[in-house]
């Protein structure tokens, strides 16, 4: 059965307290689905494509549910029993789905995450939640990036924080160039990471691909 979308109603962007949206209820969602439908050339009352209005309503729901999470509660709770460990921590090939804000076409790929502890430390799943609640927008890889980076570096304020993307981009497979197998690193790197090349290339030789096909420069 469908969920029910709530009625109109403004919704924290967890970007900023002054900027609030309007999501538009269950049946304009639903209407304005019939009129994509429409403008492929099929007919939005045809037995295939009858429920997909509600089915595409449900999947916008969880699609782009970054909107409806505040990141930086995710990191509120922090742990300082980690015995003065102050090495690089990095969660690595944390799977990404997002969605390109000039086509509204997938985003998908990983991230890395890596910081080095002050005081303090993180439970290592709000990382994989932090990436999820940016990376479910309508989103640029590069600004996903940098949110991402500069998000742990507020709340944690650690010596150094390292994030690396790599993701394939279908609008860029399925349209213009049609392109396939190909895929977009991007790279931020904060405090020590930023200052410390060697830092940069120990990281970069502890994820999947080699250092070197990286590149050590951000």
């Amino acid at each position: 059965m469908y969920d029910a979308a709530p009625e109109p109603a403004a919704i924290e962007t967890g970007e900023s307290s002054a900027q609030a949206r309007v999501r538009p209820g269950r049946a304009e969602i639903e209407a304005a689905v019939r009129t994509l439908i429409a403008a492929t050339g099929d007919d939005p009352a045809r037995e295939g494509v009858l429920e997909t209005p509600a089915r595409v309503a449900r999947a916008y729901r969880e699609w782009f549910a970054g909107y409806a999470m505040d990141p930086g509660s995710l990191l509120s709770r922090t742990f300082g029993e980690a015995e003065g460990y102050d090495e690089t921590i990095l969660l690595r090939s944390i799977p990404l789905v997002s969605t390109c804000e000039h086509h509204l076409a997938p985003i998908t790929g990983v991230a890395h995450v890596g910081y080095r502890p002050r005081d303090r430390v993180v439970g290592i799943s709000k990382l994989s939640r932090l990436v999820d609640a940016y990376a479910r927008r309508l989103q640029l890889q590069e600004r996903l990036t940098r949110q991402i980076a500069h998000a742990l570096d507020d709340a944690l304020q650690p010596r150094g924080v390292a994030v690396i993307i790599e993701a394939a981009h279908g609008c860029m497979s399925t349209r213009g160039v049609r392109q396939h197998g190909v895929s977009l690193v991007t790279q931020c790197w904060l405090g020590e990471f930023g200052d410390k090349e060697g830092l940069r290339r120990e990281l970069l030789g502890s994820l999947p691909r080699r250092g070197s096909e990286w590149g050590g420069e951000g």
